[in-house]
């Protein structure tokens, strides 16, 4: 619990260990010194602290805290239903170190991950491993930590983070087995057989980057990605495919036509594009049927996901681009598939309603308001409406 703010920061509370940490200002480039006093110790800490408003405060707020707190409980914590709060300063590096160290000390060990297999057979179709499932999406089998072979998800792709190069990573979880650096794996949205090798990872922190050699379960790891790898796809190592269940994507309530306006920056336009898409700062759609020749449809959940998009085109590819908004506020996939949808076209549900369709051709239904996608769900059920979507496991 934070003593003072701003200027008058002076340390914090640790209420775990009733010790207060107090700090000695120093310059930015060193680290702060650190003095501990325990709480009970009130002579020392008045003394130390040296700010009657701030030392009563303290003793006020530790008194409050105590009665409407709870204390920290880390199986509520592992379990999603509490979480722990730090305070500091990294501008005056104050609680920085800290915070570090209890994080290290909260934290567990890697835990498993539900997947889907496959049995690889190269050049047949795979070979699913609950022959009665056909539900791609339908995760049934733990794959451990300690499982012999390597796997692991794609959480996160990023584009330029060294403009001069165009490099772009794939961030990676490793779930089981290790990672060696040159091993060959296979993806989980590839043609069974086809291997990629990962010739090189790093990890990262901050603005700096460091060689990887080996990886295990729990770590994170980023990967060149030549365009391969995107958001949600599985690496693994084996002769059976797996797949994590995607990650899913956020139910968007703008959208707009995006076009380029000069015809002469196409390539460096479309490859703007695709890589700001790849890292899902928003979702794509296309009308039905458009095959990619028609405008580009952007989804996103505010306007300032748009103007980021923008501006990136234009600092980092060096092109421009005209956004023409779509008079629509939410969007919901049709589980049901196309033949719901032109089911429920026939019959006249789907007056002002805009038909279109995501990345992986899934039909997508663009409302106005709430109230006519809430109708709509209740009185054709057979759509399976859902306000978010993920991409398949495996194609």
């Amino acid at each position: 619990w934070p003593i003072g703010d701003g200027e008058r920061f002076k340390g914090v509370l640790d209420r775990i260990d009733n010790v207060v940490h107090l700090f000695d200002r120093g310059d930015r480039k060193s680290k702060a010194q650190v003095e501990q006093v325990p709480m009970d110790d009130l002579e020392t800490l008045e003394k130390r602290i040296d700010d009657e408003e701030l030392f009563e405060k303290l003793l006020e707020d530790q008194e409050l805290l105590q009665e409407l707190i709870a204390p920290l409980d880390m199986d509520r914590v592992i379990a999603g239903e509490q979480s722990p709060l730090f305070f500091g300063s990294a501008m005056t590096n104050f609680g920085v170190q800290l915070f570090l160290d209890k994080f290290c000390n909260m934290g567990t060990k890697p835990s498993g991950r539900l997947a889907k297999r496959k049995e690889e057979v190269k050049g047949k179709k795979a070979k699913e491993s609950n022959a009665d499932s056909g539900d791609d999406d339908e995760a049934d089998e733990l794959i451990a930590p300690d499982h012999g072979e390597f796997s692991g998800f794609v959480f996160k792709t990023q584009a330029n983070l060294d403009p001069k190069h165009r490099d772009r990573l794939a961030y990676i979880r490793v779930v089981s087995g290790s990672f060696q650096k040159g091993m060959k794996v296979g993806h989980s949205r590839s043609k069974p057989g086809k291997k990629f090798q990962l010739a090189q990872a790093q990890t990262l922190f901050g603005s700096d980057r460091e060689s990887v050699e080996v990886a295990y379960p729990g770590d994170v790891i980023g990967i060149n990605n030549p365009g391969n790898f995107a958001i949600g796809d599985t690496l693994f190592t084996g002769n059976e495919q797996i797949a994590f269940p995607g990650i899913p994507s956020f139910s968007p309530e703008k959208f707009a036509f995006i076009r380029n306006p000069n015809p002469s920056t196409y390539k460096s336009f479309q490859k703007g594009v695709d890589q700001l898409l790849a890292e899902g700062a928003v979702q794509s759609l296309r009308q039905r049927n458009d095959d990619g020749g028609g405008p580009l449809i952007l989804a996103a959940v505010g306007q300032l996901q748009f103007e980021v998009v923008q501006a990136r085109l234009k600092s980092e590819y060096k092109v421009d681009s005209d956004l023409e908004a779509i008079g629509y506020t939410l969007a919901r996939w049709a589980d049901g598939g196309w033949d719901a949808v032109d089911k429920a076209d026939a019959d006249g549900k789907l007056f002002g309603i805009m038909i279109v369709q995501d990345r992986w051709q899934r039909p997508v239904l663009l409302f106005r308001n709430d109230w006519k996608a809430a109708s709509v769900a209740e009185e054709e059920k057979y759509l399976e409406l859902k306000p978010w979507s993920k991409p398949p496991m495996f194609e």
